[in-house]
């Protein structure tokens, strides 16, 4: 899109200002310049600056004669790779050949900056590459299969083929064990069942190398310090006969070497921690600078049997807190999983900034007359900044409703001196409000949030040390106050939470607040707008005072690792429940109802709802510059007892710029109702379901492109006579499947990703019709499209 720009005469540049200058025409032009620029880079000749006589790589074909061999896990082990492709053609090539080569000015120095030069077709990296796959089928136990390359050449571009020849791998037929050592050799044939390498399996040399990584850890976590992979050896006998091999797995003794380079051969030694020397307050910056003499400023405490070595003042931690944390403990065996363990246990209290942990060799008690060897165990922990200030000025984004906050933010990271987490907020919000069918409106927020996180649970159980260090449990106290100037009302929402979080193993987090409570008093209403929702009896129920009294759980799993690009998965379980407790104490107590038959509780009648959703994503990765991501919600709030409907802030709504992107922001629904251009244009419900899927791409600079697909709705759960079509059927909720698709911006800025959407109508339930397909029904009209802003990805 901007190299239209850049490269258009002046009266076409003004032309273009005059276009964005008139809203409905921004689609048209953000479409056409789009449309343009990609034509101009893709119509390059991709082989314009290959040299003379060479070649430009088009493609790399694997070809497998056997399903033996996965075909995606051969590809890491081709050398050369073609130029990126996004759509099937060479964008980054596109935009190096619209430089001049000869020209190290702007912009075509940017051009060959942001692009990519082409790739030259190269025979060695070939040969090469196909020595690289012969290596890996022989590693999976494929011996005796080829592996060829061929090439083929037209119009200046080479394609490589490989094709790969598998025969029958050969299997394990028996495993032959030689471990020197007697002590290390117990240990393993009491674990042989954890053993990952199994007579009858193909022969994997992965599988052989995490075998290696197994048994080393196995055997460091009993004492042996000293021992490491490299004592431990496979050799292959592939002589015999019917395709199989012998494993001889070899574990060999210490090696010593002594003044004279001879080298002897010893059993591994155990080792066990005789002192563990705590420095809870170290500097390193004072103790590289001091070195000898800022070691001799500290004083040691011996306490519970652990060395604290720290400054003559009161530490900042306690010394139980710093305990609770250990996994390690004097006159055990060395283990390096508790050592681990022990390090990320600390760093998840979030009050060091660098935990430190090594082991130093050290000579036996006086009275030990043994063989096992001891150490000393050296903890340094350096503290983070106790105490902070902040002015934060930040972007929101409420659904596709823009805005700004500025924060002032105060923070101790250790308020008791037990990493206590203390966080004090004093806010004060604008934001945009964008709606179909009205002018350009605002929202004005203001309050303030106290929170304090404690690192244990609070209450009379789970209080073992060993469910602290295996699930690092936290507690959370916070309260809020706001006040909301909204367009059609001001409320105040009163917030106090009493919850607990923990994580478990394989990716997952578990958050349980036993006590949540708001209260929302609605201070003025705007009077037509009163009227318009008294029609619906679900609406005007939505817009009272309430008080929420209640408990939820969330379960969060997500198995992305920041470290390595690979396919993920996200998930979000909630479910929550209000009321119940009130309702019940209301009956015993005898109360009476009032005159909108429920039960009030200090002057404001309390909500009672079941509600519980899902989010479900997939994150694919295609390649460095592209990928996939595929989104699942599915939520529904029951009314029942005390209320006629789920609280307003409790309610499911559609469109927006984290929704189906066609429609604007609670435009949607609920089911096939339609509200019509002048009617009520903040539609809420019960019920909701939302698919989504969204392919992004790279491009240049800060720009990334998507294109995405959004279908879903919301519905009732209770029959509402004043939105005829909204309540949920089993029998007929497909028809009101909306369906939406669009392409948008994403700019990368780095500390913040701003997002241009532009969403198009594709299936619209409210139509009354024979097809409820735009294409096949009517002709499109500006209401049929929708530009949403947005500050990160939409999922």
């Amino acid at each position: 899109m901007f190299l239209i720009i850049i490269f258009a005469p002046r009266s076409q540049v003004q032309i273009l200002k005059k276009s964005f200058s008139n809203k409905r025409n921004i689609s048209r032009v953000l479409i056409l310049t789009l449309f343009c620029s990609v034509l101009l880079i893709y119509s390059c000749n991709p082989t314009k600056y290959v040299p003379e006589g060479e070649t430009l790589l088009n493609g790399n074909h694997i070809e497998i004669n056997d399903e033996g061999v996965k075909k995606v896990n051969l590809i890491p082990y081709i050398k050369q790779k073609p130029n990126k492709k996004i759509f099937g053609a060479r964008f980054y090539l596109g935009l190096y050949n619209l430089s001049n080569i000869n020209k190290d000015k702007w912009p075509h120095s940017w051009l060959r900056n942001i692009g990519e030069e082409p790739v030259v077709f190269d025979l060695s990296s070939a040969d090469k590459s196909r020595e690289e796959l012969q290596s890996y089928v022989a590693s999976k136990g494929f011996f005796d299969s080829s592996v060829t390359d061929s090439t083929h050449t037209a119009k200046r571009k080479t394609d490589v083929f490989y094709n790969v020849n598998l025969k029958k791998p050969y299997t394990i037929h028996n495993i032959y064990y030689n471990i020197a050592d007697t002590s290390i050799k117990k240990l393993f044939f009491f674990d042989s069942v954890n053993c990952m390498i199994e007579r009858g399996k193909p022969y994997d040399e992965d599988i052989l190398q995490a075998e290696r990584s197994r048994f080393e850890r196995y055997i460091k976590d009993r004492g042996f310090y000293g021992f490491s992979g490299d004592y431990i050896k496979f050799r292959i006998d592939s002589t015999i006969d019917k395709r199989q091999v012998n494993i001889y797995y070899e574990v060999g003794e210490s090696t010593i070497v002594d003044q004279y380079n001879r080298i002897s051969y010893v059993p591994h030694s155990i080792y066990r921690i005789k002192n563990i020397f705590i420095y809870p307050d170290y500097i390193p910056k004072e103790a590289l600078e001091g070195g000898e003499a800022y070691l001799s400023s500290l004083d040691t405490v011996n306490y519970k049997g652990y060395y604290f070595v720290s400054p003559r003042e009161k530490p900042q931690l306690k010394y139980d807190l710093i305990l609770q944390s250990f996994y390690l403990k004097p006159g055990l065996i060395y283990n390096v999983t508790n050592t681990e363990q022990t390090q990320n246990h600390f760093l998840s209290l979030k009050s060091y900034r660098l935990v430190n942990i090594f082991f130093d060799e050290t000579s036996p008690p006086e009275d030990y007359s043994g063989t096992e060897k001891f150490l000393n165990c050296q903890v340094q922990l350096t503290l983070l900044s106790q105490q902070s200030f902040n002015v934060e000025v930040e972007g929101t984004n409420s659904a596709g409703n823009l805005g700004g906050a500025l924060n002032l933010v105060y923070q101790h990271k250790n308020l008791f001196h037990g990493a206590e987490q203390f966080d004090m907020k004093l806010k004060g919000a604008f934001e945009a409000v964008t709606q179909a069918s009205t002018k350009l409106q605002s929202t004005q927020e203001y309050g303030f949030e106290t929170s304090l996180r404690f690192p244990k649970f609070l209450g009379p159980f789970l209080k073992k040390e060993a469910f602290v260090r295996n699930y690092n449990p936290t507690t959370t106290i916070l309260a809020a106050y706001n006040y909301q100037n909204m367009p059609f009302y001001t409320r105040t929402i009163v917030n106090a939470t009493f919850g607990y979080t923990w994580s478990a193993h394989n990716y997952q987090t578990h958050i349980v607040n036993p006590l949540q409570m708001n209260i929302v008093k609605l201070l003025s209403i705007d009077t037509a707008f009163q009227r318009r929702i008294e029609n619906s009896s679900y609406l005007a129920y939505s817009y009272k005072d309430v008080m929420i009294l209640g408990a939820n759980y969330s379960l969060i799993y997500n198995n992305q690792k920041i470290q390595k690009s690979r396919d993920y998965w996200f998930l979000r379980f909630n479910a929550e429940a209000s009321g119940n407790l009130l309702s019940l104490a209301s009956s015993l107590a005898g109360l009476k109802k009032s005159a909108e038959d429920a039960y009030n509780i200090l002057g404001q009648p309390f909500a009672q709802y079941f509600r519980t959703d899902i989010d479900v994503r997939y994150n694919v990765i295609i390649n460095d510059v592209s990928s996939a991501v595929y989104r699942g919600f599915v939520g529904i709030g029951i009314p029942y007892g005390n209320s006629k409907a789920i609280p307003f802030e409790k309610q499911y709504f559609g469109g927006g710029a984290n929704g189906i992107r066609a429609w604007q922001v609670r435009s949607l629904g609920p089911g096939s109702y339609s509200s019509g251009e002048k009617g009520f244009v903040n539609q809420t419900a019960d019920i909701k379901l939302e698919g989504n899927a969204e392919y992004r791409f790279k491009l240049f600079w800060i720009l990334e492109g998507a294109l995405f697909l959004d279908a879903g709705n919301i519905w009732t759960f209770n029959s509402d006579p004043s939105r005829p079509g909204a309540q949920f059927k089993f029998t007929s909720f497909l028809d009101d499947i909306a369906v939406g698709t669009g392409t948008g911006l994403r700019f990368d800025f780095k500390f913040v990703i701003g997002r241009v959407d532009l969403g198009m109508k594709l299936r619209d339930p409210a139509l009354s019709g024979t097809s409820k397909w735009i294409f096949l029904s009517e002709p499109y009209n500006r209401n049929d499209f929708a530009i949403v802003l947005g500050i990160g990805y939409p999922f």
